[in-house]
């Protein structure tokens, strides 16, 4: 009676068809699918039986949520990660973050490479977009070298994290300690199991100092890293690039002035600075201003800052890390750009100049266009918080929007009382935040445009500002 009955495609066959799909893809939808993708399998694993501690009450929607927020290397949780995952939940979660740290895409690339089958050209671009290579024929030794060395910075991380953890908790669990904390401080992802909380290391130059560390280093971008270490190998035949110069000196201007206005404001508060020494003081300012660019680590209470402080910490959110890195926000190349924009309109400059190179009109507008549709986000989801969650606080629900969005993890006691659809709010703008909105608007594209036959003529009585 089956004889008529079809064939079904072999394994083969089934293979190739979704090599071809995915090849067909362009490298934004293979992004947004490839996180979809991995949003789900780490909800599934953390559905598996002993991944939750005993007593530990768990919805499937704060599962999506806490899988959301590691693969998105965000940290916002809805519980103590310490206390309701058990060592085997934990590890799911870091890793997790470390596959989106790195990127999907960059995994499933290495696995290729590992396994002695050649990278095509279309997964070459999809690797370029994924790890903003400069160009297509060195992503994949690009690729390489940055596996090596962000295991590299990561053990070297763990080793010194241990030189306290070690002493405090035996070998096991000091161990186990670094090794999570450097792994998430790296990938900006800000997920602490460490019992008692990081609060305790506040004053702590080596717990302190490591973690601010590897949180710089991850939030400065692969490329970034790659060309101050070739530059400074080799200064004549590696130049530092013009995206360095502009990142590194925007990135260090931020942390310093997010340390002082911390300084300023928190010195005497009794609820953050206020009991620590004077080092203590000016330690924990500066590993708030660093944390506060994409990490979500936090040795104070971010409930009992100041609104000034606040209202710093949530424009530095924004603004986030560097392109390429493991951080979120506008980026602060982008930022720059604005930044540098205003200035010549003030001025009546028209051409942008940073450090004696011209940035490209195309790059202003893009740019300006990054930040159009981030704002816009930021607004629309910080509305429908409000509107699912009436009883929170404005200012708490604009802190969770903004740590959310630029993928921080920074949280003022909030995130445990949003309700379901805040949760969902959340979850989706954590997603967008991580692959970007521009990316995401791309991946929605069915088809690519050349700009109308028909030219239009400028109209130059249009009156903006």
């Amino acid at each position: 009676m089956d004889f008529f009955k079809p064939a079904s495609p072999s394994p083969q066959k089934r293979h190739f068809a979704v090599r071809g799909l995915l090849s067909r893809l362009k490298p934004p939808q293979l992004i947004a699918l490839v996180y979809v993708l991995g949003i789900a399998l780490g909800t599934l694993l953390l559905h598996l039986p002993g991944v939750t501690a005993a007593g530990s009450h768990l919805s499937s929607i704060d599962r999506l949520f806490t899988a959301t927020s590691a693969i998105c290397i965000t940290g916002l949780v809805v519980a103590d990660t310490g206390e309701a995952f058990t060592r085997m939940g934990q590890v799911i979660i870091i890793l997790l973050s470390q596959v989106g740290g790195l990127g999907i895409i960059a995994f499933g690339t290495l696995f290729a490479l590992l396994a002695g089958r050649k990278v095509n050209f279309s997964e070459r671009q999809h690797l370029v977009q994924q790890i903003s290579a400069l160009n297509v024929g060195g992503a994949v030794a690009l690729l390489r070298i940055i596996f090596l060395y962000t295991f590299a910075a990561e053990m070297t991380g763990m080793l010194l994290l241990a030189l306290r953890f070690v002493p405090q908790f035996g070998w096991a669990d000091g161990l186990y300690y670094a090794f999570f904390h450097s792994v998430s401080a790296y990938n900006n992802a800000g997920f602490v199991v460490v019992p008692g909380g990081m609060g305790q290391y506040a004053s702590d130059p080596l717990i302190s100092g490591v973690i601010a560390l590897q949180i710089i280093l991850g939030g400065l971008g692969f490329l970034v890293q790659l060309n101050l270490i070739t530059h400074w190998l080799s200064p004549r035949r590696n130049r530092l690039l013009t995206y360095s110069k502009l990142t590194l000196s925007t990135t260090a201007a931020l942390l310093v002035l997010g340390a002082v206005v911390f300084v300023l404001l928190e010195w005497a508060n009794a609820g953050t600075l206020g009991p620590l020494g004077s080092g203590g003081k000016l330690l924990a300012a500066f590993f708030q201003s660093v944390t506060s660019r994409s990490a979500g680590f936090s040795t104070v209470d971010i409930e009992r800052l100041s609104s000034g402080s606040l209202f710093v910490m949530i424009a530095l959110m924004f603004i986030g890390a560097n392109s390429g890195s493991t951080g979120g926000g506008i980026k602060t190349s982008t930022f720059a750009i604005l930044l540098g924009s205003a200035w010549n309109l003030v001025f009546g400059r028209t051409e942008l100049i940073t450090f004696k190179r011209r940035i490209l009109p195309e790059t202003v507008v893009r740019a300006g266009t990054i930040t159009t549709i981030y704002t816009l986000l930021v607004f629309s989801a910080f509305f429908l918080l409000l509107v699912t969650n009436p009883k929170l606080g404005f200012t708490h629900l604009l802190f969770e929007t903004v740590s959310a969005a630029a993928t921080v993890g920074l949280s003022m006691n909030t995130t445990h009382l949003i309700n379901d659809s805040g949760l969902l709010i959340l979850t989706l703008l954590m997603y967008l935040g991580r692959i970007g909105p521009v990316t995401f608007a791309l991946a929605l594209t069915v088809r690519e445009t050349h700009g109308s036959v028909i030219k239009y003529p400028p109209e130059r009585d249009m009156l903006v500002g």
